[in-house]
């Protein structure tokens, strides 16, 4: 990770520039310079050095905007503007965010803190912002139209309230918000409580990130904003596995990972080696007798989790969206089944006429993390991603949970693969293969049939390529 002393120094430099663009030199002392980063790394947490002290979040592949504290109230400066996102190593995508990323920066105050943030338009058409889940007045909650008119391109306008509950939540438009939203113009939103809070844990280690979704075809840069359900990219703050940060912690680790879902459909979130509970929603911190162990949480759309758990188990754990599409890359919807369908003597036509042509999915689509295909540009594989023992054949909404003995207190860093102690990894059995005892009595029907059947019925199944339903 990079320092956040260097960042903030660089960030400062840039953020000067900016801010001498956006507003007449008589003014720069009323607004705060805007800070920008570009970076698609996780940054290390932001320690407050002004007002009330916190234990702050760490936003997977993002970062923490800071502020400046103004007779007494906490100020930040939100820039909406056009960004180029790196979703992954080799993939870039045109998007629209905050501050030079999408997601943009997570906010994070205490409860009780008076909060003004200037929001300044830099996009091609008007816009808001809406402060999901908070508690504020009527005309701070960002319905362009309805609570106030939309922030024309070019203009910045103020909101200002009282961060009156703690919790989890999220900003974004509520301004042609299929199009903003879709473009990936979103936020984290972090209230911390004021004083020691019956429901609300110490933890050691606070993550938080967005579930988002694109449509990008191959080749191309910019998502397409009309597609409502047939989605390619399932991203955490717009980013794809491999490119999605682990979640390192040290061994006995307080766990507490906040999680909001701004795309179009559910996602079950599944982490392996552990149970969690569900400690908290975008509408405050769970009743403990509301809680229950877990290994998979259903998060519905426009809905937070935030799950806790103590890291008592090493290894590198899976943690991903249990729904197997939301684990791949730029996934084609009308590619057919062809597994046991022997294509041999297809291919070695085609091959005459097509010399890179390449059977797909004979044997299961495992086979396409072996392909050297050649891809478009800008593009990513179906499957990616190397594991210390070959590939992990994952893509989307996938990272892995590390924890470690020796991992240091407040070290973020990726400690690299886990070795497994002898004699606690699955191993190729070398004996005699043993042949299965079977049973014509064994499975009948309770009722048998009126005609026997000579011949056996081959049936041949295929998978639906209607995504309706996902």
């Amino acid at each position: 990770m990079n320092s956040r002393r260097d960042f903030l120094k660089m960030a400062g430099l840039a953020g000067g520039a900016v801010a001498s663009s956006l507003v007449h030199k008589s003014a720069l002392a009323s607004i705060p310079e805007p800070v920008i980063q570009t970076s698609a790394d996780t940054m290390d947490p932001l320690y407050p050095d002004t007002g009330q002290p916190y234990n702050p979040v760490v936003t997977l592949n993002g970062w923490t905007l800071p502020w400046r504290m103004n007779n007494g109230v906490k100020e930040f400066h939100l820039v909406a503007e056009p960004v180029q996102r790196e979703m992954a190593p080799g993939m870039i995508a045109n998007l629209w965010g905050y501050n030079g990323q999408s997601p943009g920066p997570t906010i994070e105050v205490v409860e009780g803190d008076r909060v003004r943030i200037f929001v300044t338009n830099h996009l091609p058409e008007h816009t808001s912002i809406h402060w999901h889940g908070q508690r504020l007045p009527n005309g701070m909650d960002g319905v362009s139209g309805l609570n106030q008119p939309a922030i024309p391109a070019g203009k910045t306008f103020v909101y200002e309230f009282e961060a009156r509950r703690p919790g989890t939540f999220m900003y974004h438009p509520h301004a042609d918000e299929m199009t903003q939203m879709a473009m990936g113009m979103m936020g984290f939103w972090v209230t911390h409580p004021k004083q020691k809070h019956p429901l609300i844990n110490e933890v050691d280690r606070d993550f938080c990130f967005l579930l988002n979704a694109y449509d990008i075809e191959p080749g191309a840069y910019t998502p397409n904003i009309m597609t409502m359900t047939d989605f390619n990219l399932w991203t955490w703050n717009s980013r794809v596995f491999p490119g999605i940060s682990p979640l390192c912690v040290r061994k006995d680790d307080r766990v507490r990972i906040r999680i909001g879902n701004l795309t179009m459909t559910n996602h079950p979130i599944h982490i392996h080696g552990h149970e969690f509970e569900v400690t908290g929603t975008d509408g405050g911190p769970t009743p403990k007798g509301s809680r229950w162990p877990e290994v998979t949480t259903d998060i519905a759309v426009g809905q937070m989790r935030q799950i806790e758990f103590i890291a008592d188990e090493v290894g590198d754990w899976a943690f991903h969206c249990h729904k197997s599409h939301h684990a791949m890359n730029a996934m084609g919807h009308d590619v057919p089944t062809m597994i046991g369908v022997d294509h041999s003597g297809v291919t070695k036509k085609l091959h005459s006429l097509v010399p890179d042509y390449m059977a797909m999915g004979e044997r299961g689509m495992a086979d396409m993390s072996e392909m050297q295909m050649a891809l478009p540009e800008n593009t990513l594989p179906m499957m990616t991603g190397d594991g210390p023992y070959g590939s992990v054949e994952m893509g989307g909404m996938f990272s892995v949970f590390k924890v470690r003995e020796d991992q240091k207190p407040g070290d973020y860093s990726d400690p690299g693969w886990f070795q497994q102690p002898a004699g606690t990894q699955a191993y190729e059995y070398q004996g005699e293969p043993l042949k299965p005892r079977r049973s014509n009595d064994a499975g009948q029907s309770a009722m048998p049939t009126k005609e026997s059947i000579d011949t056996p019925i081959e049936v041949n199944v295929k998978k639906s390529s209607n995504h309706n339903h996902h």
